[in-house]
């Protein structure tokens, strides 16, 4: 099975450092296999034969022993990953005027009703969701109206892990 793990707060403003290689490494000494990593925020593709939830303890009980601290981990199977890229819609991109982002949801926070709880002006965003994540398009003029920095303080936020539009389409094998 081709699975995608998605580490929440590595390499984000110099704190929680994991060098990408010995993150292969440990995935390797998993017995899994195909290894790649992609960017420096803790994007795994790899293939295993182990169930999701197996993955998913495996990965975060050893990265603890390994890096020292606990990482939260989203594994995702190709197939989930394709789905969630494929609800985006094909003209909703990153660039000047727009911005696309893809909120990956824990198991706990995977509902639609994550959408009304969440503290944005929905009227200056358009925000859809889908089984195992949230996506949210914006025109770059509306992003400070929308309050989208006050996710980061939310109870919810840590419930999640966001990933950019080129990202998702990435790891789900739609973009080179």
């Amino acid at each position: 099975m081709k699975y995608i793990a998605l580490l929440r707060g590595i390499n984000v403003g110099g704190n929680r450092k994991v060098e990408m290689k010995k993150l292969r490494s440990l995935m390797e000494s998993l017995g899994y296999t195909e290894v790649s990593t992609y960017i420096n925020s803790g994007n795994i593709i790899f293939e295993a034969e182990d169930d999701t939830k197996t993955v998913r303890f495996k990965i975060e009980k050893s990265f603890e022993k390994v890096f020292k601290f606990e990482i939260p981990t989203i594994v995702k199977t190709e197939k989930e990953m394709k789905k969630i890229a494929n609800a985006i819609p094909k003209e909703w991109q990153n660039d000047s005027t727009q911005r696309t982002d893809v909120a990956y949801l824990f198991p706990e926070a995977d509902s639609k009703k994550i959408i009304e709880e969440l503290p944005l002006k929905k009227e200056f965003l358009e925000i859809r969701y889908q089984k195992g994540a949230l996506i949210w398009n914006i025109k770059r003029e509306n992003v400070n109206k929308s309050q989208l920095a006050k996710l980061i303080s939310h109870k919810l936020y840590k419930s999640m892990t966001i990933r950019n539009v080129n990202t998702a389409r990435f790891l789900a094998g739609e973009t080179e």
